[in-house]
């Protein structure tokens, strides 16, 4: 059995550059603590290092006076960060340089006039950040259909979460056009999102079998499981090695591993090794 993995599977540029900011503050002795204002990526793996090395993950900043503060790849609200700003500690931004940028065009958007529209998944961190830059009027629609349900607006401006879809964008805006007189559009989408995407579609249609690594709560992973099952029907989304199954390689030739921008190489290392395993169990 041929086991291909994805050429760009695991940490994109944001979560590569958030992890090291992450792993640097936990070598780091802060007498007063360190910690992160939500979890610092969408990996409950990557999480759990960081708690064994002494950070804490942190819903609000109510009962913190002092410490170090890691603020996650997503980005918080804008009502967060001026919080932070405002208390006695030490802050490591580790917001993905590509998620300021969109916070920044709905900050723009907003001050120019327009009706500020978020293409997002609803309850995605990384949205809710960038909701709270609009000092307007903000919609957040997850696709055309949202769209759609939206009152006319005179003038709309568009940002996209930075996982989102070319082709989700392209048909929001498309719908917006019918929407409102005046639009302006930031693609926003990050390129490492786009690049693999693409790759998954290639790659599901010349194998028999996909497996897709990444935290269930990653909105990025999820897209990719959902974009190689819509090719290949045995695909397979899983967290870590031990929820691989035997049975999902009866029968298959040649499988396709990808993995989502928040997955570590430790883990796709660990599928790998487990795939190759199976095959040689079989061959024996």
């Amino acid at each position: 059995m041929e086991i291909i993995l994805a050429k760009y599977a695991g940490f994109c540029f944001g979560v590569k550059r958030a992890t090291q900011l992450a792993f640097e503050a936990a070598g780091k002795t802060s007498p007063d603590g360190t910690y992160s204002l939500g979890p610092i990526i969408h990996s409950p793996q990557v999480v759990k290092r960081l708690e064994d090395m002494g950070v804490k993950v942190l819903r609000d900043l109510s009962a913190l006076d002092s410490g170090t503060v890691i603020i996650r790849s997503h980005g918080v609200t804008a009502a967060e960060m001026d919080e932070v700003a405002a208390k006695d500690v030490e802050v490591v931004d580790a917001t993905c340089p590509f998620v300021k940028k969109a916070q920044e065009h709905v900050k723009e958007l907003a001050a120019d006039g327009y009706d500020v529209v978020v293409l997002g998944d609803y309850d995605h961190p990384e949205v809710e950040g960038l909701v709270s830059y609009a000092t307007g009027r903000v919609h957040v629609v997850a696709s055309a259909q949202d769209m759609a349900a939206l009152p006319n607006m005179k003038r709309i401006g568009i940002v996209a979460q930075t996982t989102q879809s070319l082709e989700n964008l392209r048909s929001v805006v498309s719908e917006a056009l019918i929407k409102g007189t005046e639009i302006r559009v930031y693609n926003t989408i990050c390129d490492a999102t786009s690049v693999r995407q693409d790759e998954a579609r290639t790659l599901a249609a010349s194998v028999d079998c996909m497996v897709v690594i990444g935290g269930y709560n990653s909105a990025n992973t999820r897209r990719l499981a959902e974009i190689c099952h819509e090719i290949q029907a045995n695909t397979h989304h899983i967290e870590t090695v031990d929820q691989i199954e035997s049975r999902w390689f009866q029968g298959v030739e040649r499988v396709g591993v990808t993995a989502g921008a928040s997955t570590p190489k430790w883990l796709i290392d660990e599928v790998m090794e487990r795939i190759s395993e199976l095959t040689q169990d079989k061959k024996d």
